[in-house]
């Protein structure tokens, strides 16, 4: 280790009595002076010379600058939104008083005889100067003569001059209604009347008794303050916070002011040091407590640029699960083009959130009840709006939830019975060899037509390169990851399909209930680049689906509550995670979107497969055959040991609609649920040469079908 030099000086003033550090001896010092009159080495300052901030031009250079236009006036979506609520607002308004007028007028004629009473009333009391009475009754009980007369004398000039105004405006009245009796038409006569019974009428309603009633009932929310969200983040029992507080410091540093943020209020700041977002979001109930407003209006976030303890609180007027969502644009009408963003649900501001369902491989994740099933039809409903996408819809539940898509998917299988685990594998099988075939064409294609080297809307368009978009969904996935026989060969598919397929436009959406390490594989998990996560119980969870160290960086499902329906984190489109709240499309309502996408692609001449009645043509073929008898067949006896490699060729020579396209990586995957590993074998290649390669070995083929077959006697 380098020696440190660096020594303070006996003359240095301002540095007597500093606390040094001794790096040698390892103590604390307290004077140089003792320092100095010791044998010891020169000590340090622990905390070294006053670093100059930077400049003013480098303060604002790196300054955050807020956008001179709102975000909502540069959307044309979001500005026509607000536009027609502010019509339909108004327009309401107007219709709800315009058709209560006969009401209003019968109520102000009624009330225009107490109107004329009380204008006479105050008539006679303004020309008697009767607000002065009180103060001239004052001086009479002081017996003050002086002030009296002086008060009588004021009190006799203004009655004087008000009885002569009152007299002229007698006159001038009275001359006006009979030049309009005399001169005016008869509908300026029904006005001038009508008007004067109407103001009589005002003037006589009572206040407490309004003619009008009110059109619209406004929720009465308590505007955000900097108290409130001081006084709620006092009760969440942070002792850094309450520490804070209790000396005399400011338990949150606001940076930016409280303002309005659509239909709710936005603050933002620093916590104190040590305190993070997440520990504040953990304690999301009781910040809801504290504010006291519902727990759905409640939602804390974190800011990804900044440091872990800056804190944007968001405080909603409505419980987000129980707030008016705005009409889906793709309800009633619409196509969608798969490698463009469409909207699939909204955030807490209530704006669209954008989903682009080429070039991803997608999870979504949750606890039972929670949406999950309606968040994956959704996706697919989306998908099957674009004619020239081909579905593969697969129902392991088993009830149906996925049932609207069976008349436009290309394969579609409710149930985990052993033939629909058959279909399914069959169907992966095919998607695989389409993902090769794809990555061949897309390979020989000129870069003028194929600069990126990857699917795109025009080559999509090209009906006769085959590079139409394909979606496939599942729900409830680990059926297929758990499976005892063919779990091995699920997984291996599904993961080549999650890491190759975006770029040849296959996208592949998983969804299950139970997201861990066995239901959802890690080579899936970490290459899906799409993810939706609604309520989870747990970090384990979270992360599976959320990604590795999301729980730690503040992005917790698991604070959704069991109302939150269709709420979730939602990572994807190049943005961090967001809260955004799916769009709800029931049973019957996804029955008419599908219908509406099946006479699109009756239009378009792209009904194929189930939906056309037809059957997978491998089906029959897969149903029936046994791998492990298989490969029984195809290496005989006296090969003890023979390369992985030598068996899948003589197995695609076999049966080449089943095994044609294999790997030896795939043998050994579909051969791990059986007990049968791969190792290394010796063996000689074509010119005679010795080599070591990955291999099996006949005689654990022989045991591991005594094995299962033992099995199903027993059973």
């Amino acid at each position: 280790m380098s020696e440190i030099t660096t020594a303070s000086q006996p003359d240095d003033p301002g540095r007597d009595g500093a606390a040094v550090y001794d790096i040698t001896t390892k103590r604390s010092a307290t004077s140089h002076t003792e320092s100095a009159g010791s044998d010891l080495p020169p000590a340090v300052m622990v905390d070294g010379p006053e670093p100059t901030g930077p400049g003013f031009l480098t303060r604002i250079t790196g300054a955050k600058r807020r956008p001179v236009v709102p975000a909502w006036l540069k959307s044309k979506a979001e500005l026509a939104a607000a536009s027609k609520w502010i019509a339909g607002y108004y327009g309401h308004l107007c219709a709800y008083h315009a058709f209560r007028l006969p009401l209003y007028a019968a109520k102000l004629a009624v009330q225009c005889p107490r109107g004329l009473a009380k204008s006479a009333g105050g008539t006679v009391r303004w020309v008697a100067d009767a607000e002065g009475q009180a103060v001239r009754l004052a001086s009479v009980r002081r017996e003050d003569a002086a002030e009296y007369l002086k008060l009588s004398r004021q009190r006799d000039a203004r009655v004087r001059l008000r009885t002569l105004v009152t007299v002229l405006a007698c006159l001038v009245g009275i001359g006006t209604a009979l030049a309009l009796y005399v001169l005016a038409p008869g509908w300026l006569q029904a006005v001038s009347v009508t008007a004067l019974v109407l103001a009589l009428g005002h003037l006589g309603t009572e206040p407490d008794a309004p003619v009008a009633t009110r059109a619209v009932e406004l929720p009465k929310v308590q505007r955000l303050t900097s108290d409130i969200v001081l006084r709620a983040l006092g009760a969440l029992s942070i002792s850094q916070i309450n520490q804070a507080v209790a000396k005399g410091r400011d338990g949150f540093v606001f940076t930016s002011p409280i303002t309005r943020d659509g239909p709710g209020w936005r603050a933002e700041g620093d916590l104190p040091y040590g305190v993070t977002v997440s520990d504040v979001m953990d304690r999301r109930d009781r910040l809801a407590s504290g504010l006291r407003r519902p727990l759905g209006c409640v939602w804390p976030e974190a800011v990804p640029e900044e440091h872990t303890g800056r804190l944007v609180l968001w405080v909603g007027d409505q419980d987000m699960s129980k707030a008016r969502q705005p009409a889906w644009p793709l309800l009633k009408a619409g196509k969608v083009d798969l490698f463009t963003a469409a909207p699939f649900g909204t955030d807490q501001r209530g704006r669209w959130v954008d989903v682009t369902l080429m070039y991803i491989s997608g999870i979504i994740g949750a606890i039972p009840r929670m949406g999950k099933t309606f968040l994956l039809r959704l996706l697919l409903l989306i998908a099957a709006l674009d004619p020239r996408a081909q579905l593969h819809v697969f129902d392991l539940k088993g009830t149906g939830d996925l049932g609207p898509l069976e008349q436009v998917a290309h394969r579609y299988r409710a149930g985990d019975d052993e033939e629909d685990i058959e279909y399914a594998l069959s169907a992966l099988r095919a998607l695989r060899n389409e993902l090769r075939r794809r990555a061949k064409v897309i390979r020989n294609l000129p870069r003028d037509i194929c600069p990126e080297s990857k699917v795109t809307s025009a080559l999509a368009d090209k009906a006769s390169l085959g590079l139409h978009p394909i979606v496939a969904g599942a729900d409830e996935v680990q059926v297929w990851f758990e499976h005892p026989k063919h779990g091995g060969e699920f997984e291996e598919i599904c993961t080549d399909l999650v890491k190759r397929g975006p770029a040849l436009g296959i996208t592949l959406l998983l969804a299950t209930q139970r997201p861990d390490a066995k239901s959802l594989p890690t080579g899936i998990s970490a290459n899906a680049s799409t993810r939706w996560c609604l309520k989870v119980m747990g970090q384990l969870e979270n992360d599976m689906v959320l990604g590795t160290s999301a729980y730690k960086r503040g992005v917790r499902a698991t604070m959704f509550s069991w109302a939150d329906k269709g709420i979730h984190y939602f990572v994807g489109e190049g943005s961090d995670a967001r809260i955004v709240r799916s769009v709800y499309a029931d049973a019957p309502t996804a029955e008419v979107i599908a219908r509406r996408a099946r006479a699109v692609r009756q239009e378009a001449g792209t009904l194929s497969g189930h939906a056309l009645g037809e059957e997978a043509e491998t089906e029959a073929a897969t149903a029936s055959f046994d791998l492990l008898a298989d490969i029984a067949a195809v290496v005989p006896a006296e090969e003890s040991k023979v390369w992985s490699e030598i068996v899948v060729a003589r197995l695609a020579e076999l049966r080449p609609e089943v095994y044609g396209g294999w790997e030896p990586e795939q043998l050994a995957y579909v051969l791990k649920p059986y007990g049968v590993p791969t190792g290394q074998v010796w063996g000689r290649t074509e010119d005679g040469k010795g080599a070591n390669r990955r291999g099996i070995e006949h005689s654990r083929i022989l045991t591991a079908m005594t094995e299962r077959d033992g099995k199903r006697d027993a059973g």
